[in-house]
Parts: structure tokens; sequence; C-alpha cells
């Protein structure tokens, strides 16, 4: 790791962290805490992904929608109009707009081989933009004065990366960079996320391999075919597999390259210095039980 013990982190003249775990547990939040500090730039990798890597894809898509309406094909065919999308950090409803959900078309699914390619079109897209780390922290520093840098990751960082790999490409070069911090949540956080997820199904990225278990099983037990998924059934019925699926990897994780920091602890920090102290005590009690 970058930081070794809590003097070390006190000391540091550039504070480099990256947050990663599962979706709606606070990176984004102790982002934002820490950027409106005023010394910290935030890299969103579902921002860089949606702007950088799959807006193009994202565009495409939308146009060929538009093309099926005879109004608009003719303004578009005649660049009398312009799509675009109109992704921020706050709305990345396009990028999971783009991933769909597998399913019966006609209740908005996708069939499995076009999801499937889109999947693989967001893998790439995830770890292009975990690379692209190193340049976002010269570029904060180089152009815009930023001493401390955050990089704030989605949920599905676990998938393309082998935590028990001590050479794998992605952790070698984050962990080179940054300190990687797990933002670990309990069973009460996991039955919310559930919750949470039951009333507003959203897209989400598999691992392939996890991807084609849980859609057999799901075809299985529901004695169904793949043109007749309810999508958002489908989509609910695998999210808590998906949970239970990622824990382990994200443990593997902070135990080798990186440390664990509760929800809880996190959702307590309310300004840089909070955070600081926060990382110190986590550093100290990692160091104490080396």
């Amino acid at each position: 790791m970058i930081y070794n013990s809590a003097k070390e982190w006190r000391d540091a003249e550039r504070k480099k962290v990256l947050f990663f775990g599962m979706s709606g547990l606070g990176k984004t939040y102790v982002s934002n805490v820490l950027r409106d500090s005023g010394d910290w730039f935030h890299y969103s990798i579902d921002y860089r992904i949606g702007t950088r890597y799959m807006g193009e894809y994202i565009i495409d898509n939308a146009k060929a929608q538009a093309m099926k309406v005879p109004f608009l094909r003719d303004l578009l065919l005649s660049d009398s109009i312009y799509i675009g999308s109109n992704i921020s950090f706050e709305n990345l409803t396009p990028v999971a707009a783009y991933l769909g959900k597998p399913g019966n078309p006609a209740l908005g699914g996708l069939e499995l081989s076009e999801y499937r390619r889109r999947q693989e079109q967001f893998r790439l897209a995830e770890i292009h933009a975990l690379l692209d780390t190193e340049y976002f922290i010269d570029r904060a520093k180089r152009l815009y004065q930023y001493p401390h840098f955050i990089c704030d990751t989605g949920g599905s960082i676990c998938e393309w990366v082998d935590p028990d790999d001590a050479r794998d490409p992605v952790l070698s070069e984050l962990s080179r960079q940054t300190l990687m911090i797990w933002l670990k949540g309990d069973e009460d956080h996991t039955a919310e996320l559930v919750r949470r997820f039951d009333k507003a199904p959203k897209p989400m990225s598999y691992q392939p391999e996890f991807l084609t278990r849980v859609w057999e099983e799901y075809l299985a037990e529901q004695g169904c075919s793949a043109t007749e998924v309810d999508p958002d059934a489908f989509v609910r019925w695998t999210y808590a597999r998906a949970l239970a699926h990622r824990q382990p990897r994200y443990q593997a994780m902070a135990d080798n390259w990186g440390v664990t920091v509760t929800a809880n602890d996190m959702h307590s920090v309310r300004d840089a210095g909070d955070f600081d102290e926060l990382i110190e005590r986590t550093l100290e009690t990692r160091a104490n039980h080396a």
C-alpha cells in the first residue's frame, strides 16, 4: 500500500484514495463531502465510462430508437436535430439504460446475445476507465492544482479482477497509485439495498460466468423460455445473488490490496478532517493486527 501507517497518511502531501464496494453504501457521498472541501479532485469511474468509453454506444442506441419514428428519422437524416447524452455525476441513467436487462422484448428486454455484447462493452470500458486513474491523478494536480485525489469506482470493479493474484494488472496499478478502501456494509445495509432494488430495479453488470449460471438457474426455476423472461423479475431475482457473489471478492480485495472501513463509519464523515482521522485509525488498527 502507498500508506502503511497513520503517520505516513498524516504526513503525506498528496492523499490519494480509491473507494470500492456495492453501489448505495456511500462511496459517492463521501467523495462529494471531500470534493466540497475544496482540496480533493473527484474522479468518477462511472462518469468516465459514460462519457469517454461508451458515449458513442449510448448515443447510437438512442438514434436507433429515434430512427423507428418516421418524423424523427427524417430530421436525423437531414441533420436537422441532434441527439446527445446528458450524463452527469448525479445522473448516470444513460449508461444503465444502454446496458438494459435481458428478457422479453415486448417488456423492454434485450435478447441474451445482445445483452452479453453490451456487458462485454461495459467490462472493457470499466477496465480502461480504472487504468486511467494515474492520468487523472496527474491531471488533477497539473491542471487544477488539487493536492488530493479520490477515485470513486462502480460496484462491478470486483467482477473484472482476481484479488488473489498478486500480479493482477488492474489491482497492481490501482494499489500503486492509491490507497484502496472497501466500504463494507452489514446485514442491515444489505437488506436495505435489496429493498431499494426491489422497488426500482436497475441494470447491472455481471461477470460472464456468473450471468450464465444465474440465467440458467432462473429459466429452470421459472420453467420459462428466454423470450418469456420478465426483465425486471430476472434482475430482482438476481440482485441478492449478485451481492453474495461480490462480497467475498470485495473482502479479498481489501485483505490483499487495501483496507476496510464500515459504511456506518464512513457515513459519519462530515468533512475532510473527519475523513483524515478515520483513515488514520484504520491504518493504525491494520498495523496493530499485522
